[in-house]
């Protein structure tokens, strides 16, 4: 079994690569936001309580979970604190990351496939056989932001400005996929990376 790992900024496509390697591949699929996402839901994890100690109560909304968009305007204004919440996920998303694969060991799928958009940064690629790293057209990023979240242009264009360049995944990845929005073209550059895998 081979470990894949996905990357690459966001609205590039990394998901539908994934769910391409699912459908297509027989691979397990963990998804790095995803887990961050359900660690960061329950207040009982470690990872909560660490969000809370570094961002205060006021990150808490009346229910006393996360809000989510008054977290997401922090780390966008504030450098340190963004470089301090990666240090955290890294942590605890890698930690459940390595524990999920431990229990796919013994299991009858053929890859498994880690979308994880901060990959390099959070030292992953030295788990991944091989890396594939999905890249698009800044105005292709911004569209798919802008339709996923509901969000404006402004705001797609501020969180890519903060992410890697189409240049720093080109040159570490063992292989590039240029995702020009087409599920065909996809379809068939996965093919030739699957074949070479």
């Amino acid at each position: 079994m081979k470990i894949i790992g996905v990357t690459g900024p966001s609205g590039a496509g990394k998901t539908t690569l994934c769910d391409l390697m699912k459908r297509k591949y027989n691979a397990f699929v963990i998804d790095a936001d995803n887990i961050a996402k359900n660690l960061s839901s329950n207040s009982n994890t470690i990872y909560f309580q660490k969000i809370v100690e570094l961002f205060g109560n006021d990150i808490l909304n009346a229910e006393g979970n996360l809000n989510r968009k008054k977290l997401a305007s922090i780390i966008f204004e504030d450098e340190k604190k963004r470089k301090s919440l990666n240090n955290l996920t890294f942590k605890y998303v890698v930690e459940d990351i390595i524990k999920s694969i431990n229990n796919l060991k013994n299991s009858n799928y053929d890859y498994i496939a880690i979308d994880v958009p901060l990959l390099y940064e959070a030292g992953m690629e030295k788990i991944c056989d091989k890396v594939i790293a999905v890249i698009a057209t800044d105005d292709e990023k911004i569209s798919r932001i802008c339709y996923r979240d509901n969000v404006t242009p402004l705001v797609a264009k501020q969180r890519l400005k903060i992410q890697n360049s189409n240049e720093f995944f080109a040159q570490k990845a063992d292989f590039l996929i240029y995702n020009d929005g087409t599920i065909e073209n996809l379809v068939n550059l996965l093919k030739e990376i699957m074949n070479k895998i």
